[in-house]
Protein backbone atom coordinates (compact mmCIF):
# COMPACT_ATOMS: atom_id res chain seq x y z
CA UNK A 1 0.00 0.00 0.00
CA UNK A 2 3.17 2.46 0.94
CA UNK A 3 5.07 1.20 -2.09
CA UNK A 4 1.90 2.31 -4.63
CA UNK A 5 1.31 5.53 -3.05
CA UNK A 6 4.68 6.49 -3.43
CA UNK A 7 4.80 6.13 -6.94
CA UNK A 8 1.44 7.47 -7.31
CA UNK A 9 2.94 10.84 -5.89
CA UNK A 10 5.87 10.77 -8.65
CA UNK A 11 3.63 10.65 -11.44
CA UNK A 12 1.77 12.99 -10.09
CA UNK A 13 4.69 15.32 -9.55
CA UNK A 14 5.73 14.63 -12.51
CA UNK A 15 3.04 16.06 -14.44
CA UNK A 16 3.03 19.29 -12.30
CA UNK A 17 6.06 19.75 -13.68
CA UNK A 18 5.82 19.19 -16.95
CA UNK A 19 2.50 21.32 -17.07
CA UNK A 20 4.49 24.29 -15.14
CA UNK A 21 7.39 23.67 -18.19
CA UNK A 22 4.59 23.91 -20.29
CA UNK A 23 2.86 26.89 -19.50
CA UNK A 24 6.57 28.47 -19.04
CA UNK A 25 7.74 28.65 -22.57
CA UNK A 26 4.67 30.22 -24.36
CA UNK A 27 4.86 33.16 -21.94
CA UNK A 28 8.36 33.44 -22.33
CA UNK A 29 7.60 33.64 -26.29
CA UNK A 30 4.60 36.26 -25.97
CA UNK A 31 7.07 38.11 -23.31
CA UNK A 32 9.73 39.15 -26.49
CA UNK A 33 6.68 39.52 -29.32
CA UNK A 34 3.83 40.68 -27.75
CA UNK A 35 3.32 43.95 -29.51
CA UNK A 36 3.70 41.90 -32.80
CA UNK A 37 1.63 39.36 -32.04
CA UNK A 38 -1.13 41.92 -30.53
CA UNK A 39 -1.55 43.42 -34.51
CA UNK A 40 -1.35 40.03 -36.31
CA UNK A 41 -4.42 39.08 -34.21
CA UNK A 42 -5.96 42.32 -34.61
CA UNK A 43 -5.22 42.35 -38.30
CA UNK A 44 -6.60 38.58 -38.78
CA UNK A 45 -9.89 39.71 -37.17
CA UNK A 46 -10.15 42.99 -39.21
CA UNK A 47 -9.60 41.14 -42.33
CA UNK A 48 -12.12 38.63 -41.33
CA UNK A 49 -14.46 40.79 -40.56
CA UNK A 50 -14.47 42.18 -44.08
CA UNK A 51 -14.03 38.80 -45.99
CA UNK A 52 -17.05 38.07 -43.68
CA UNK A 53 -18.74 41.68 -45.37
CA UNK A 54 -17.83 40.49 -48.24
CA UNK A 55 -19.19 37.39 -48.51
CA UNK A 56 -22.56 38.45 -47.20
CA UNK A 57 -22.48 41.29 -49.93
CA UNK A 58 -21.86 38.32 -52.97
CA UNK A 59 -24.51 35.92 -51.44
CA UNK A 60 -26.80 39.38 -51.12
CA UNK A 61 -26.10 40.33 -54.83
CA UNK A 62 -26.37 36.37 -56.17
CA UNK A 63 -29.63 36.22 -54.61
CA UNK A 64 -30.97 39.42 -55.74
CA UNK A 65 -30.22 39.14 -58.79
CA UNK A 66 -31.42 35.20 -59.16
CA UNK A 67 -34.55 36.64 -57.88
CA UNK A 68 -34.81 39.32 -60.22
CA UNK A 69 -34.02 37.23 -63.60
CA UNK A 70 -36.12 34.92 -61.65
CA UNK A 71 -39.41 36.87 -61.22
CA UNK A 72 -40.93 38.51 -63.92
CA UNK A 73 -41.80 41.55 -61.87
CA UNK A 74 -38.54 42.22 -60.42
CA UNK A 75 -37.25 42.04 -64.34
CA UNK A 76 -39.63 44.40 -65.31
CA UNK A 77 -39.07 46.47 -62.22
CA UNK A 78 -35.69 46.82 -63.13
CA UNK A 79 -35.81 47.37 -66.99
CA UNK A 80 -38.21 50.64 -65.84
CA UNK A 81 -35.74 52.09 -64.20
CA UNK A 82 -32.55 51.85 -66.74
CA UNK A 83 -35.38 52.78 -69.38
CA UNK A 84 -36.23 55.65 -66.89
CA UNK A 85 -32.64 56.46 -65.51
CA UNK A 86 -31.60 56.97 -69.43
CA UNK A 87 -34.89 59.02 -70.50
CA UNK A 88 -33.87 61.71 -67.63
CA UNK A 89 -29.98 61.47 -69.17
CA UNK A 90 -31.34 62.19 -72.29
CA UNK A 91 -33.71 64.51 -71.00
CA UNK A 92 -31.31 66.85 -69.09
CA UNK A 93 -28.93 67.18 -72.30
CA UNK A 94 -31.86 68.15 -74.87
CA UNK A 95 -33.31 70.37 -72.65
CA UNK A 96 -30.45 71.41 -70.79
CA UNK A 97 -29.30 72.49 -74.31
CA UNK A 98 -26.38 70.54 -73.86
CA UNK A 99 -23.89 68.09 -76.30
CA UNK A 100 -23.78 64.86 -75.22
CA UNK A 101 -20.94 62.75 -74.08
CA UNK A 102 -17.77 61.83 -75.66
CA UNK A 103 -17.69 64.39 -78.61
CA UNK A 104 -14.42 66.35 -79.71
CA UNK A 105 -13.84 69.36 -81.97
CA UNK A 106 -10.07 70.49 -82.32
CA UNK A 107 -8.77 67.81 -80.07
CA UNK A 108 -11.24 69.25 -76.72
CA UNK A 109 -13.49 67.12 -75.32
CA UNK A 110 -16.58 69.43 -75.74
CA UNK A 111 -19.00 66.66 -74.30
CA UNK A 112 -21.51 67.90 -71.22
CA UNK A 113 -21.24 71.50 -72.50
CA UNK A 114 -23.89 73.87 -73.73
CA UNK A 115 -22.93 75.15 -77.24
CA UNK A 116 -22.37 78.71 -75.58
CA UNK A 117 -19.98 76.86 -73.07
CA UNK A 118 -18.11 75.07 -76.41
CA UNK A 119 -18.30 77.68 -78.46
CA UNK A 120 -16.29 79.77 -76.00
CA UNK A 121 -13.93 77.03 -75.15
CA UNK A 122 -13.52 76.09 -78.85
CA UNK A 123 -12.50 79.33 -79.71
CA UNK A 124 -9.85 80.12 -76.60
CA UNK A 125 -8.77 77.15 -78.11
CA UNK A 126 -8.37 78.42 -81.63
CA UNK A 127 -7.17 81.27 -80.64
CA UNK A 128 -3.94 80.19 -78.39
CA UNK A 129 -2.99 76.68 -79.08
CA UNK A 130 -3.77 76.30 -83.11
CA UNK A 131 -0.65 76.30 -84.85
CA UNK A 132 -0.78 75.05 -88.73
CA UNK A 133 2.82 73.55 -90.09
CA UNK A 134 3.67 74.34 -92.77
CA UNK A 135 6.28 71.89 -94.54
CA UNK A 136 8.34 71.21 -97.45
CA UNK A 137 9.44 67.51 -96.37
CA UNK A 138 12.47 68.79 -95.14
CA UNK A 139 11.86 71.92 -92.84
CA UNK A 140 8.63 73.33 -91.07
CA UNK A 141 7.04 76.73 -90.34
CA UNK A 142 4.79 76.57 -87.79
CA UNK A 143 2.24 79.52 -88.50
CA UNK A 144 -1.62 81.17 -87.11
CA UNK A 145 -4.53 80.13 -88.83
CA UNK A 146 -5.02 84.11 -88.99
CA UNK A 147 -1.98 84.41 -90.67
CA UNK A 148 -2.90 82.23 -93.33
CA UNK A 149 -6.23 84.06 -93.43
CA UNK A 150 -8.69 81.15 -92.05
CA UNK A 151 -11.60 82.04 -90.39
CA UNK A 152 -13.20 79.65 -87.42
CA UNK A 153 -16.94 79.26 -86.73
CA UNK A 154 -16.85 78.21 -83.11
CA UNK A 155 -20.46 78.57 -82.66
CA UNK A 156 -21.33 76.15 -85.76
CA UNK A 157 -18.46 73.97 -84.72
CA UNK A 158 -20.98 73.53 -81.39
CA UNK A 159 -23.62 73.28 -82.57
CA UNK A 160 -22.58 70.49 -85.06
CA UNK A 161 -21.60 68.88 -82.40
CA UNK A 162 -24.70 68.80 -79.86
CA UNK A 163 -26.28 67.50 -83.49
CA UNK A 164 -24.79 64.49 -83.36
CA UNK A 165 -26.20 63.24 -80.36
CA UNK A 166 -25.08 60.71 -78.98
CA UNK A 167 -22.74 59.43 -81.31
CA UNK A 168 -20.14 59.17 -79.28
CA UNK A 169 -20.89 56.70 -77.18
CA UNK A 170 -19.62 54.93 -76.25
CA UNK A 171 -16.07 54.91 -78.93
CA UNK A 172 -16.07 59.21 -78.88
CA UNK A 173 -16.89 61.25 -81.60
CA UNK A 174 -14.60 63.94 -83.76
CA UNK A 175 -16.56 66.86 -85.29
CA UNK A 176 -14.55 68.67 -87.89
CA UNK A 177 -14.41 72.45 -87.40
CA UNK A 178 -16.02 74.85 -89.45
CA UNK A 179 -12.94 76.42 -90.87
CA UNK A 180 -13.55 78.79 -93.87
CA UNK A 181 -10.23 80.83 -96.19
CA UNK A 182 -11.95 84.23 -95.47
CA UNK A 183 -8.87 86.22 -96.38
CA UNK A 184 -6.81 85.21 -99.56
CA UNK A 185 -5.04 87.95 -100.02
CA UNK A 186 -3.43 87.47 -96.48
CA UNK A 187 -2.60 84.09 -96.93
CA UNK A 188 -1.26 84.68 -100.35
CA UNK A 189 0.82 87.43 -99.26
CA UNK A 190 2.20 85.54 -96.20
CA UNK A 191 3.12 82.42 -98.77
CA UNK A 192 4.71 84.98 -100.78
CA UNK A 193 6.80 85.98 -97.93
CA UNK A 194 7.98 82.48 -96.69
CA UNK A 195 8.66 81.65 -100.40
CA UNK A 196 11.65 83.87 -99.71
CA UNK A 197 13.15 81.41 -97.19
CA UNK A 198 11.40 78.16 -98.21
CA UNK A 199 12.96 78.60 -101.83
CA UNK A 200 16.52 76.98 -101.84
CA UNK A 201 18.55 77.99 -105.02
CA UNK A 202 20.15 75.58 -106.83
CA UNK A 203 23.87 74.70 -106.93
CA UNK A 204 25.45 75.72 -109.77
CA UNK A 205 28.84 74.24 -110.39
CA UNK A 206 31.40 75.74 -108.49
CA UNK A 207 34.84 75.45 -106.81
CA UNK A 208 36.63 74.69 -104.23
CA UNK A 209 40.21 74.68 -102.86
CA UNK A 210 42.10 71.75 -101.83
CA UNK A 211 45.23 72.81 -100.09
CA UNK A 212 47.47 74.40 -103.51
CA UNK A 213 44.70 72.82 -105.54
CA UNK A 214 41.35 74.12 -106.82
CA UNK A 215 38.48 71.87 -107.80
CA UNK A 216 35.24 72.36 -109.40
CA UNK A 217 32.18 70.92 -107.52
CA UNK A 218 29.41 69.10 -108.78
CA UNK A 219 25.71 71.16 -109.35
CA UNK A 220 22.82 70.05 -106.71
CA UNK A 221 19.40 70.90 -107.58
CA UNK A 222 17.23 73.74 -105.90
CA UNK A 223 13.42 73.79 -105.24
CA UNK A 224 10.73 76.48 -105.12
CA UNK A 225 7.35 77.28 -104.03
CA UNK A 226 4.36 76.87 -105.80
CA UNK A 227 2.80 80.08 -103.95
CA UNK A 228 -0.69 79.51 -106.53
CA UNK A 229 -0.74 75.91 -106.01
CA UNK A 230 0.04 75.37 -102.39
CA UNK A 231 -2.70 78.59 -102.10
CA UNK A 232 -5.21 76.11 -103.78
CA UNK A 233 -5.03 73.59 -102.05
CA UNK A 234 -5.88 75.72 -98.56
CA UNK A 235 -9.00 76.92 -100.37
CA UNK A 236 -10.12 73.56 -101.16
CA UNK A 237 -9.75 71.99 -97.96
CA UNK A 238 -9.13 74.50 -95.02
CA UNK A 239 -10.96 72.33 -92.56
CA UNK A 240 -8.54 69.10 -93.33
CA UNK A 241 -5.68 71.52 -93.22
CA UNK A 242 -6.79 72.72 -89.88
CA UNK A 243 -7.82 68.81 -88.01
CA UNK A 244 -4.18 67.70 -89.77
CA UNK A 245 -2.26 70.84 -88.15
CA UNK A 246 -0.44 70.76 -91.66
CA UNK A 247 -0.19 72.16 -94.82
CA UNK A 248 2.03 70.77 -97.73
CA UNK A 249 3.62 73.32 -99.35
CA UNK A 250 3.81 72.64 -102.80
CA UNK A 251 7.66 72.96 -104.10
CA UNK A 252 8.76 72.08 -107.68
CA UNK A 253 12.41 71.17 -108.63
CA UNK A 254 15.15 73.90 -110.03
CA UNK A 255 17.78 72.52 -112.18
CA UNK A 256 21.22 74.01 -111.69
CA UNK A 257 21.87 76.20 -114.98
CA UNK A 258 25.88 74.85 -115.25
CA UNK A 259 26.60 71.12 -115.07
CA UNK A 260 30.27 71.81 -115.55
CA UNK A 261 32.88 74.16 -114.04
CA UNK A 262 36.09 72.92 -115.49
CA UNK A 263 35.89 74.96 -118.56
CA UNK A 264 36.39 78.10 -116.02
CA UNK A 265 39.11 76.68 -113.61
CA UNK A 266 41.63 78.17 -114.50
CA UNK A 267 39.60 81.76 -114.47
CA UNK A 268 38.57 80.56 -110.74
CA UNK A 269 42.16 79.87 -110.04
CA UNK A 270 43.78 83.74 -111.15
CA UNK A 271 40.34 85.48 -109.31
CA UNK A 272 40.76 83.86 -106.20
CA UNK A 273 44.41 83.43 -105.93
CA UNK A 274 44.28 87.63 -105.19
CA UNK A 275 43.49 88.84 -102.47
CA UNK A 276 39.47 90.48 -102.09
CA UNK A 277 38.68 93.72 -100.82
CA UNK A 278 35.33 95.52 -100.83
CA UNK A 279 35.35 98.77 -100.07
CA UNK A 280 32.44 100.82 -98.65
CA UNK A 281 32.57 104.65 -100.06
CA UNK A 282 30.37 107.11 -97.76
CA UNK A 283 30.42 110.27 -100.26
CA UNK A 284 29.09 112.43 -97.56
CA UNK A 285 32.36 111.82 -95.06
CA UNK A 286 34.28 110.92 -97.87
CA UNK A 287 35.47 107.76 -95.43
CA UNK A 288 36.12 104.33 -97.31
CA UNK A 289 36.04 101.19 -95.17
CA UNK A 290 37.69 98.09 -96.45
CA UNK A 291 36.46 94.80 -96.09
CA UNK A 292 37.88 91.23 -97.31
CA UNK A 293 37.75 87.89 -96.63
CA UNK A 294 39.99 84.67 -96.53
CA UNK A 295 40.50 82.72 -100.24
CA UNK A 296 38.10 79.88 -99.52
CA UNK A 297 35.26 81.74 -98.33
CA UNK A 298 35.82 84.25 -101.68
CA UNK A 299 36.00 80.74 -103.60
CA UNK A 300 32.57 79.82 -102.00
CA UNK A 301 31.23 82.77 -103.71
CA UNK A 302 32.18 81.73 -107.19
CA UNK A 303 30.08 79.60 -109.32
CA UNK A 304 30.49 78.77 -113.21
CA UNK A 305 27.57 80.67 -115.13
CA UNK A 306 26.47 80.21 -118.83
CA UNK A 307 29.24 82.82 -120.26
CA UNK A 308 32.18 82.71 -117.34
CA UNK A 309 32.49 83.07 -113.88
CA UNK A 310 29.38 84.53 -112.01
CA UNK A 311 28.53 85.51 -108.14
CA UNK A 312 26.86 82.76 -106.30
CA UNK A 313 24.38 85.42 -104.27
CA UNK A 314 23.24 83.57 -101.53
CA UNK A 315 26.08 82.42 -100.33
CA UNK A 316 27.85 86.46 -100.78
CA UNK A 317 24.37 87.56 -98.85
CA UNK A 318 25.36 86.80 -94.89
CA UNK A 319 29.06 88.04 -95.67
CA UNK A 320 27.66 91.41 -96.83
CA UNK A 321 24.56 91.66 -94.15
CA UNK A 322 27.57 90.98 -91.27
CA UNK A 323 29.53 94.13 -92.92
CA UNK A 324 26.55 96.75 -93.21
CA UNK A 325 26.08 95.68 -89.41
CA UNK A 326 29.09 97.46 -88.60
CA UNK A 327 28.29 100.83 -90.43
CA UNK A 328 26.40 102.04 -87.84
CA UNK A 329 28.64 100.68 -84.60
CA UNK A 330 28.80 103.71 -81.86
CA UNK A 331 25.53 105.40 -82.52
CA UNK A 332 21.76 104.98 -82.14
CA UNK A 333 20.49 106.37 -85.26
CA UNK A 334 20.95 103.27 -87.79
CA UNK A 335 21.37 105.59 -90.64
CA UNK A 336 24.14 104.31 -92.83
CA UNK A 337 23.04 100.96 -94.60
CA UNK A 338 24.30 99.22 -97.60
CA UNK A 339 22.06 98.26 -100.83
CA UNK A 340 22.53 94.84 -101.62
CA UNK A 341 21.22 94.62 -104.98
CA UNK A 342 23.57 97.34 -105.83
CA UNK A 343 25.88 95.71 -104.34
CA UNK A 344 25.40 92.43 -105.32
CA UNK A 345 25.44 93.26 -109.33
CA UNK A 346 28.85 95.38 -108.88
CA UNK A 347 30.17 92.10 -107.03
CA UNK A 348 28.71 89.84 -110.10
CA UNK A 349 30.22 92.48 -112.76
CA UNK A 350 33.50 92.30 -110.91
CA UNK A 351 33.48 88.48 -111.05
CA UNK A 352 33.00 88.42 -114.63
CA UNK A 353 36.09 90.32 -115.62
CA UNK A 354 37.59 89.26 -113.02
CA UNK A 355 38.51 92.14 -110.87
CA UNK A 356 38.89 91.29 -107.04
CA UNK A 357 38.25 94.82 -106.00
CA UNK A 358 34.87 96.36 -105.41
CA UNK A 359 33.57 100.02 -104.58
CA UNK A 360 30.05 100.10 -103.00
CA UNK A 361 28.36 103.04 -102.39
CA UNK A 362 26.94 103.60 -98.35
CA UNK A 363 23.84 104.89 -98.39
CA UNK A 364 21.32 106.97 -95.88
CA UNK A 365 17.90 106.78 -94.54
CA UNK A 366 15.26 109.04 -94.13
CA UNK A 367 15.49 110.30 -90.90
CA UNK A 368 13.52 113.44 -88.12
CA UNK A 369 14.81 116.63 -87.48
CA UNK A 370 13.96 118.61 -84.15
CA UNK A 371 12.99 122.01 -84.34
CA UNK A 372 15.19 124.53 -82.47
CA UNK A 373 14.45 128.39 -81.93
CA UNK A 374 14.53 130.60 -85.25
CA UNK A 375 13.60 127.60 -87.71
CA UNK A 376 12.11 128.47 -90.92
CA UNK A 377 11.78 125.99 -94.06
CA UNK A 378 14.53 127.43 -95.97
CA UNK A 379 16.65 127.67 -92.83
CA UNK A 380 15.78 124.14 -92.11
CA UNK A 381 17.46 123.05 -95.79
CA UNK A 382 20.44 125.00 -95.63
CA UNK A 383 21.49 123.26 -91.79
CA UNK A 384 20.94 119.97 -93.39
CA UNK A 385 22.13 120.76 -97.02
CA UNK A 386 18.67 119.22 -98.45
CA UNK A 387 16.66 121.32 -100.67
CA UNK A 388 13.97 122.96 -99.35
CA UNK A 389 11.81 121.60 -102.59
CA UNK A 390 12.75 118.23 -101.17
CA UNK A 391 11.49 118.40 -97.47
CA UNK A 392 8.75 120.06 -98.80
CA UNK A 393 7.60 117.11 -100.45
CA UNK A 394 8.60 114.81 -97.50
CA UNK A 395 5.72 116.39 -95.32
CA UNK A 396 3.20 117.10 -97.66
CA UNK A 397 0.46 117.72 -95.05
CA UNK A 398 2.75 121.08 -93.40
CA UNK A 399 2.57 124.19 -95.40
CA UNK A 400 5.62 125.77 -94.11
CA UNK A 401 4.35 129.49 -95.65
CA UNK A 402 1.62 129.50 -93.46
CA UNK A 403 2.46 126.84 -90.27
CA UNK A 404 4.35 128.15 -87.50
CA UNK A 405 7.14 125.91 -86.24
CA UNK A 406 7.64 125.58 -82.58
CA UNK A 407 10.16 124.28 -80.78
CA UNK A 408 10.86 121.01 -80.27
CA UNK A 409 8.82 119.85 -83.32
CA UNK A 410 9.44 116.93 -85.69
CA UNK A 411 9.88 116.94 -89.47
CA UNK A 412 10.83 114.39 -91.77
CA UNK A 413 13.58 114.84 -94.02
CA UNK A 414 13.96 112.85 -96.54
CA UNK A 415 17.81 110.34 -98.02
CA UNK A 416 20.48 112.38 -97.99
CA UNK A 417 21.14 110.59 -101.39
CA UNK A 418 18.36 111.90 -103.31
CA UNK A 419 21.03 114.89 -104.12
CA UNK A 420 23.27 112.26 -105.02
CA UNK A 421 21.48 109.87 -107.89
CA UNK A 422 25.23 108.94 -109.37
CA UNK A 423 27.76 106.84 -107.80
CA UNK A 424 29.84 109.21 -106.59
CA UNK A 425 33.48 109.64 -107.59
CA UNK A 426 36.09 108.67 -105.24
CA UNK A 427 39.26 110.43 -105.06
CA UNK A 428 37.67 113.70 -106.24
CA UNK A 429 36.26 116.47 -104.30
CA UNK A 430 35.49 120.14 -105.02
CA UNK A 431 35.26 122.40 -101.67
CA UNK A 432 33.35 125.72 -102.24
CA UNK A 433 33.53 128.28 -99.26
CA UNK A 434 30.22 130.54 -99.46
CA UNK A 435 32.18 132.47 -96.59
CA UNK A 436 35.37 133.38 -98.04
CA UNK A 437 33.82 132.93 -101.82
CA UNK A 438 36.82 130.51 -102.69
CA UNK A 439 37.07 127.04 -104.49
CA UNK A 440 39.25 124.44 -103.68
CA UNK A 441 39.23 120.86 -105.71
CA UNK A 442 41.60 117.56 -104.13
CA UNK A 443 42.07 114.79 -106.34
CA UNK A 444 42.93 111.65 -104.08
CA UNK A 445 43.77 114.42 -101.27
CA UNK A 446 46.05 116.65 -103.38
CA UNK A 447 45.50 120.06 -104.17
CA UNK A 448 44.53 120.24 -108.14
CA UNK A 449 42.68 124.56 -107.92
CA UNK A 450 42.28 126.66 -105.72
CA UNK A 451 40.65 130.27 -106.83
CA UNK A 452 38.33 132.55 -106.20
CA UNK A 453 34.28 132.52 -106.88
CA UNK A 454 31.24 133.92 -107.00
CA UNK A 455 28.34 132.66 -105.35
CA UNK A 456 24.02 133.64 -105.25
CA UNK A 457 23.29 137.02 -103.86
CA UNK A 458 21.39 137.32 -100.87
CA UNK A 459 18.37 137.48 -102.74
CA UNK A 460 18.90 133.77 -104.33
CA UNK A 461 21.50 132.11 -102.54
CA UNK A 462 23.72 129.08 -103.13
CA UNK A 463 22.16 126.13 -101.14
CA UNK A 464 25.43 124.95 -98.51
CA UNK A 465 25.57 121.12 -98.55
CA UNK A 466 27.14 117.93 -100.32
CA UNK A 467 26.18 117.70 -104.00
CA UNK A 468 27.46 116.14 -106.92
CA UNK A 469 28.38 117.13 -110.51
CA UNK A 470 25.47 115.38 -112.34
CA UNK A 471 25.65 117.10 -116.19
CA UNK A 472 28.24 119.05 -118.41
CA UNK A 473 26.74 121.41 -121.11
CA UNK A 474 29.30 123.72 -122.80
CA UNK A 475 26.90 126.21 -123.33
CA UNK A 476 23.50 126.10 -121.55
CA UNK A 477 20.11 129.28 -120.71
CA UNK A 478 19.31 130.61 -117.56
CA UNK A 479 17.17 133.10 -116.71
CA UNK A 480 15.58 134.41 -113.36
CA UNK A 481 11.77 136.23 -112.44
CA UNK A 482 13.89 139.66 -112.35
CA UNK A 483 14.51 139.46 -115.77
CA UNK A 484 10.61 138.76 -116.79
CA UNK A 485 9.15 141.82 -118.56
CA UNK A 486 6.27 142.64 -121.15
CA UNK A 487 8.35 140.91 -123.70
CA UNK A 488 8.20 137.68 -121.76
CA UNK A 489 11.71 136.73 -119.68
CA UNK A 490 15.27 137.04 -120.68
CA UNK A 491 17.80 134.34 -120.82
CA UNK A 492 21.38 134.46 -120.31
CA UNK A 493 24.24 132.29 -121.91
CA UNK A 494 26.62 130.38 -119.43
CA UNK A 495 29.81 128.58 -120.43
CA UNK A 496 31.35 125.71 -119.50
CA UNK A 497 28.48 125.09 -117.50
CA UNK A 498 28.16 121.83 -114.94
CA UNK A 499 24.83 120.98 -112.70
CA UNK A 500 24.90 120.11 -109.52
CA UNK A 501 21.72 120.64 -107.65
CA UNK A 502 18.28 121.57 -108.22
CA UNK A 503 16.45 124.70 -106.72
CA UNK A 504 13.11 123.34 -107.74
CA UNK A 505 12.53 120.61 -110.12
CA UNK A 506 13.59 121.70 -113.35
CA UNK A 507 15.69 124.40 -112.32
CA UNK A 508 19.65 123.19 -111.38
CA UNK A 509 22.28 125.85 -109.90
CA UNK A 510 25.97 124.99 -111.10
CA UNK A 511 29.18 125.97 -111.82
CA UNK A 512 30.12 127.51 -114.85
CA UNK A 513 32.37 130.48 -116.42
CA UNK A 514 31.76 133.37 -118.57
CA UNK A 515 27.70 135.09 -118.89
CA UNK A 516 26.21 136.44 -121.90
CA UNK A 517 23.87 138.74 -120.60
CA UNK A 518 20.45 138.99 -122.44
CA UNK A 519 21.58 142.83 -123.34
CA UNK A 520 24.57 141.45 -124.90
CA UNK A 521 26.85 142.90 -121.84
CA UNK A 522 29.69 139.87 -121.34
CA UNK A 523 30.60 139.11 -117.79
CA UNK A 524 34.00 137.73 -117.98
CA UNK A 525 34.23 136.50 -114.31
CA UNK A 526 35.88 139.51 -113.14
CA UNK A 527 33.15 139.90 -110.46
CA UNK A 528 34.45 136.56 -108.42
CA UNK A 529 35.31 137.07 -104.82
CA UNK A 530 31.71 138.38 -103.48
CA UNK A 531 28.17 137.04 -103.99
CA UNK A 532 26.93 138.14 -107.67
CA UNK A 533 25.19 135.67 -109.21
CA UNK A 534 21.13 133.77 -109.07
CA UNK A 535 22.21 131.29 -107.26
CA UNK A 536 25.42 129.21 -109.30
CA UNK A 537 28.80 129.45 -108.52
CA UNK A 538 30.90 131.15 -111.39
CA UNK A 539 34.60 131.40 -112.02
CA UNK A 540 36.59 132.98 -114.22
CA UNK A 541 35.97 131.90 -117.52
CA UNK A 542 39.57 129.97 -117.92
CA UNK A 543 39.38 128.42 -114.91
CA UNK A 544 35.56 127.29 -115.23
CA UNK A 545 36.77 125.46 -118.39
CA UNK A 546 39.53 123.45 -116.33
CA UNK A 547 37.13 122.58 -113.91
CA UNK A 548 34.79 121.25 -116.61
CA UNK A 549 37.16 119.10 -118.67
CA UNK A 550 38.78 118.11 -114.63
CA UNK A 551 35.30 116.88 -112.74
CA UNK A 552 33.87 113.86 -114.13
CA UNK A 553 29.95 113.29 -113.56
CA UNK A 554 29.83 112.22 -110.20
CA UNK A 555 32.48 114.24 -108.43
CA UNK A 556 31.42 115.05 -105.28
CA UNK A 557 30.90 119.14 -104.26
CA UNK A 558 30.99 120.28 -100.71
CA UNK A 559 29.46 123.45 -100.22
CA UNK A 560 30.29 124.75 -96.36
CA UNK A 561 29.40 128.33 -94.97
CA UNK A 562 28.68 129.37 -91.35
CA UNK A 563 25.55 127.19 -91.57
CA UNK A 564 26.61 123.81 -92.52
CA UNK A 565 29.70 122.72 -91.42
CA UNK A 566 32.46 120.94 -93.25
CA UNK A 567 31.26 116.95 -92.96
CA UNK A 568 35.31 115.46 -94.48
CA UNK A 569 38.52 115.69 -93.73
CA UNK A 570 39.54 117.44 -96.81
CA UNK A 571 36.43 119.75 -96.36
CA UNK A 572 37.82 120.72 -92.93
CA UNK A 573 41.07 121.08 -94.37
CA UNK A 574 39.69 123.44 -97.20
CA UNK A 575 38.03 125.64 -94.33
CA UNK A 576 41.44 126.12 -93.29
CA UNK A 577 43.05 126.75 -96.35
CA UNK A 578 40.59 129.48 -97.33
CA UNK A 579 40.50 131.25 -94.67
CA UNK A 580 38.24 129.58 -92.22
CA UNK A 581 34.18 129.88 -91.89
Amino acid sequence: MSSYNTEQKRGRARDRIAARQRRRTPMAVRSESISDTGVRERTRKVGGQWNARLDNVRLFLAELWWRTTHTPQALYALGGILVLGFVIFVLSHVLGGRIFPNVWALGVNIGGMTTEEAAQQLETVWQRNVRISLTDADRSWAVSPDELGLGFDARATAEAARGVGMSGLPFGMGIQPKVNLNDELRAQTYLLDLSLQANVAPYNAGYRWEGDEIVSVAPSEGKTMDVAATLSDLKDMPQAVVEARRLDLVMSPVAPSLQDADRYLEDARALTSQPFQLVGYDPFTDESITWSTDRDTFTSWIEAGSNGLDLRADAFRPFLDAQARTLNEGTDNGLRFIEPTDVTEKMREAIQVGVPDVVVRIRYRSTTYEVVRGDTGNRIARRTGIPFFLIQQANPNLDFDTTTLYVGDKIQLPSRDLVLPIDPVPGKRIVVNLNTQSLVAYENGVEVFNWLISSGMSDAPTSPGIFQIQSHEDVASGSSFTLCGDRGCGQWQMYYFMGIYEVIPGLMNGFHGAVLLPNGAYLGGGNVGQPYTFGCIMSRDDQAQELYHWASDGTVVEIISSEFQPESEIGRLAAQETGGI
